[in-house]
């Protein structure tokens, strides 16, 4: 009997690191060199499946596919429901791809290694069933098991400051799963006991959920959704987070997680709650117009170069925030374009800074002047993935900000909002240029004299976000094809 793989494809990329989590936990303590290459090898087959998903898709209508569904909780209602379009297909592959590289990333970790790759595989699990889920309650689980690992992986393996950044990071994410959690709830009850997001979806294109406490339902969702992304004013936690967090659970944090937030209202806040959407959208419009302007003049202030990272990244999740405020086709084109590129370009930048600080034992830019001279091949990485997040033309980063402010434009938004967060990409050059001249130029200080260049696993680990970078910088299609259909079916369900 043959095994069809593409019935229970999503399933088996949710579970799969799970059980690789499993056989790391029976392993021996001691085994620090097996448990990275099972850690390794679980993560690299999950690529492989990522891929042959993503080939699988390619030619298929729009629409759920890959739908694997069956009672999961009969008695509330609750279904084991996972399936993919084109919102989410390419947000899965970004997934296992980080998550290979951040595995690898992690081989320096000499802590309690069995108890680190336990949860990074976890982890792993908890983001790809989030994206996988088309259950609100199966979503829900799946978005709360990714906080845990993330919590441990912070508030054991990082910083000096690292118990205060881990709870910090904690408490933020968990109020707004509090919140969304009340909102579930009153959209279970008011659809006649579902969780169904499909089936929500349909209710609230109808008009079911307008007037009365929807408004504060929608808030609800709403919170939960910025602290993730995350927008001003519930940023905070995000630079204090990357900076104590280890290099790849800042690549993962950044990469991936940031992700949830946009995805969440994608699949949740535009479709089911339209009317909550058309009430406020101006307010979402100007909370992401302000994360765009204030990420980047805070990133021009920093003197570490992973906070200057960290707070690029409140910038750049703003732009996927404008385009979904304009709730048109190709500002929602440009949110999930900004969200993957995003993904490729940040955790590449905080792998980069990773690499420096393990040679320097600083991330302080005034003492990293003349990397160039001392560490060429470092320096030439770090540069790409820097004009790559300033959004220079040819490069990933330029297609979703582009498409972000284009299809603000062409929406009901205000153009003033469009104008001033246009000011972002100046900004995002600027203070790129400015960390390039202060660490990439110059005379090489004492702290980079006798520092070792990237070793081979080093530059193979990153040759894969560079060769996606330029690949969708120079050919928009190979991310387009797959969101713009779905695009089209929300901005039409949301009237943009």
């Amino acid at each position: 009997m043959s095994l069809d793989l593409s019935s229970h494809i999503l399933s088996f990329l949710v579970f799969w690191p799970m059980l690789g989590a499993l056989i790391v936990l029976a392993m021996p303590s001691s085994a620090d060199r097996e448990i990275k290459a099972v850690a390794t090898f679980v993560t690299g087959i999950s690529v492989i499946a990522s891929a042959w998903l993503y080939f699988a898709f390619r030619d298929l209508p729009t629409g759920m596919h890959f739908v694997e569904k069956w009672d999961w909780i009969p008695s509330f209602n609750i279904q084991y429901f996972l399936g993919t379009d084109g919102l989410s297909i390419s947000l899965i592959l970004l997934t296992a791809l980080v998550s290979f590289i951040a595995c690898i990333a992690s081989f320096g970790i000499s802590k309690m290694v069995k108890g680190y790759f336990v949860l990074f595989l976890i982890l792993n699990t908890g983001m790809m069933g989030a994206f996988a889920s088309l259950d609100f309650f199966l979503f829900f689980v799946f978005w709360e098991l990714m906080l845990l690992p993330m919590y441990f992986l912070i508030g054991i393996w990082g910083g000096p400051r690292r118990e205060y950044a881990a709870i910090k990071f904690f408490i933020f994410t968990m109020a707004g799963s509090v919140l969304m959690l009340l909102g579930m709830i009153a959209l279970y009850f008011a659809s006649d006991r579902s969780w169904d997001m499909t089936h929500l979806a349909e209710l609230g294109a109808a008009g079911k959920f307008t007037g009365g406490y929807w408004p504060y339902v929608w808030w609800g969702i709403l919170i939960a959704f910025i602290v993730k992304v995350p927008s001003v004013p519930v940023h905070t936690w995000l630079p204090d987070a990357h900076v104590e967090a280890p290099t790849a659970a800042s690549a993962i944090l950044a990469g991936v997680m940031l992700k949830m937030g946009t995805y969440g209202f994608l699949r949740v806040s535009l479709p089911i709650l339209p009317a909550g959407f058309h009430g406020w959208q101006t307010i979402i419009a100007v909370l992401a117009m302000i994360s765009i302007v204030y990420g980047a003049a805070v990133a021009f202030a920093q003197t570490d170069l992973k906070k200057l990272v960290a707070y690029s990244s409140v910038s750049h999740m703003g732009f996927a925030m404008l385009g979904i405020a304009a709730a048109t086709t190709i500002g929602i084109n440009g949110a999930v374009a900004v969200s993957f590129s995003h993904g490729l370009i940040s955790g590449m930048l905080f792998l980069m800074v990773g690499m420096v600080y393990d040679r320097t034992h600083t991330r302080q830019i005034s003492e990293l002047s003349g990397l160039a001279g001392q560490m060429p091949v470092i320096a030439g990485l770090l540069a790409f993935a820097s004009i790559a997040s300033m959004g220079l033309p040819g490069l990933s980063g330029f297609v979703g900000e582009f498409l972000s402010l284009l299809g603000a434009w062409q929406s009901s938004l205000a153009p003033w909002i469009v104008l001033v967060s246009s000011l972002g990409v100046l900004l995002g050059a600027a203070y790129m240029l400015w960390m390039m001249q202060r660490v990439i130029l110059g005379q090489p200080s004492y702290i980079i004299a006798d520092c070792q260049d990237a070793t081979t696993r080093e530059v193979l680990m990153v040759t894969p976000l560079v060769v996606l970078i330029v690949a969708i910088g120079l050919n928009w299609s190979l991310l387009l094809r797959f969101c713009d259909p779905a695009a089209r079916v929300l901005a039409k369900l949301t009237g943009g």
